[in-house]
């Protein structure tokens, strides 16, 4: 079974890095992560740890569903999940949820939240997890490290076509408000970077949806503007331990100048 205590703060990132944890002082870490960015756990919703068990894998994604689906093609390969994340989970991870106010990608270990969104980071870095996606696609991901970073809003400047970085393998996406109506911040699956109305798959941004796909030259991917919450577990294999701590090192840092500056705008626009 997985869980955290009461209290407990930020994640477990890159457990496969070397056997070893994400050292504090590495590359500058240490300020940017104690900084606190008043972002803090609700505590105004108790947590569920007082009354329910802990959440093991098993109860927090639908596996099966992920086994028994095949890969779309077009425009890249991918995956499209409705209700991944099993709906009582998802009730208790959202209650559970880090407060984030500001737009941007934020590491686990820059913020507080609750044992039931702990158990949805562990089971990401579960053997079972990274075994189904092994088999997806058809690799060995053993031996590659894996970053995670949380969303809690969407501003002017997100949504923009992009690709991500060559550094990432596979990108996972989960899609945690209860439930969406509004036309824009729809993730668009892009066959070109020039138009984001060419589009083979629009995915709303809720009910623990989950996006999958494999990071290639022609992986575009935006939505459509928004401005509000909009909560997003972005979670990465990576090539290598260097790219695992640049990325890391690039959201810490970027947490650390909205909380300085009294986030006055991203210093640049974010996407997925």
């Amino acid at each position: 079974m997985i869980g955290a205590g009461p209290g407990f703060r930020g994640g477990r990132l890159g457990r496969r890095n070397e056997l070893g944890h994400e050292p504090s002082h590495e590359l500058g870490a240490t300020n940017a992560t104690n900084v606190e960015m008043n972002i803090e756990m609700n505590h105004t919703e108790k947590s569920t740890a007082a009354v329910l068990p802990a959440l093991s894998a098993a109860d927090v994604f639908d596996l099966d569903v992920l086994r028994a689906t095949p890969l779309r093609r077009d425009p890249y390969e991918h995956l499209v999940l409705p209700g991944f994340v099993k709906p009582a989970a998802l009730e208790r991870i959202n209650a559970d949820y880090p407060r984030i106010d500001h737009p941007g990608s934020f590491p686990l270990d820059s913020l507080k939240f609750g044992p039931a969104f702990q158990a949805m980071a562990d089971a990401l870095e579960s053997p079972e997890f990274r075994k189904a996606f092994e088999e997806k696609f058809g690799m060995d991901l053993s031996s590659q490290p894996t970053t995670i970073t949380v969303r809690g809003r969407c501003g002017s400047r997100d949504g923009h076509i992009h690709n991500d970085s060559a550094s990432k393998i596979i990108t996972v996406l989960l899609y945690m408000n209860p439930g969406w109506d509004n036309s824009g911040g729809r993730l668009r699956l892009l066959r070109s970077r020039a138009d984001i109305n060419d589009f083979a798959a629009e995915v709303p941004p809720s009910g623990g949806t989950l996006v999958a796909f494999l990071r290639s030259d022609r992986s575009w991917h935006g939505h459509l503007p928004f401005i509000g919450e909009r909560r997003v577990i972005q979670f990465n294999w990576v090539t290598g331990n260097d790219s695992r701590r640049v990325a890391l090192f690039r959201h810490r840092l970027s947490a650390s100048i909205k909380h300085l500056l009294g986030f006055v705008g991203p210093s640049r626009p974010e996407y997925s």
